[in-house]
């Protein structure tokens, strides 16, 4: 019997050993993914559409998202998440000082995770694209995959580079729109990195 129980808990053992370790907590499936939004906002925009975009990736089951500023956001957070989502205002056609730092100073490699761009700005011909652009840039230097929502119009689907919205003076402001392309940004970021975990 002694040695019966022996060899069953070195098998046990052995299995344990070629299995590896497990790599979700108790509290987190293998569904979850870790999502962080980080954002840089002088005059609240961004922080709007940033909290939108963190809204719609809430939105997917098993999604655990964190929303920072890049001031608050360090390397601990972007090595734990499984995706990352980037917003920034337009300063002249490009990101905002604040975000470029943060994407210079960031250290640890994020090959194979997800990434998108979010951005706001005064004027519809102010460059948010750009900016956006430029963020998407740095992620696919950095190893990332990047997605962006998906719209449908008139029955034709298409897909866009990220979100803006536009908060200038000829601007109502941040419309129901805007912040439904920042849901939908997140969503689909969220829902890819969930895929390809």
């Amino acid at each position: 019997m002694r040695k019966t129980l022996t060899v069953g808990l070195g098998v046990l053992a052995s299995c344990v050993a070629w299995a590896g370790p497990i790599s979700a907590s108790p509290a987190e499936s293998s569904d979850t993914v870790r999502v962080l939004v980080i954002y840089h906002s002088d005059t609240g925009h961004t922080r709007a559409l940033a909290e939108a975009v963190a809204e719609g990736a809430r939105a997917v089951p098993g999604a655990q998202v964190v929303l920072k500023t890049v001031q608050e956001a360090g390397n601990a957070d972007l090595e734990a998440c499984d995706a990352l989502l980037i917003g920034t205002p337009t300063f002249w056609g490009s990101v905002a000082t604040p975000v470029k730092q943060f994407i210079d100073g960031q250290r640890p490699f994020m090959g194979d995770k997800v990434g998108g761009a979010f951005a706001t700005g005064g004027s519809d011909g102010g460059g948010k694209e750009l900016a956006v652009l430029a963020v998407l840039t740095a992620m696919l230097n950095n190893g990332m995959i990047v997605a962006g929502p998906h719209y449908e119009e008139d029955g034709f689907r298409f897909g866009g580079f990220g979100a803006t919205a536009t908060t200038g003076k000829d601007s109502p402001g941040m419309d129901e729109a805007e912040l439904a392309r920042g849901r939908a940004l997140g969503e689909r970021v969220a829902r890819v990195a969930q895929r390809y975990r």
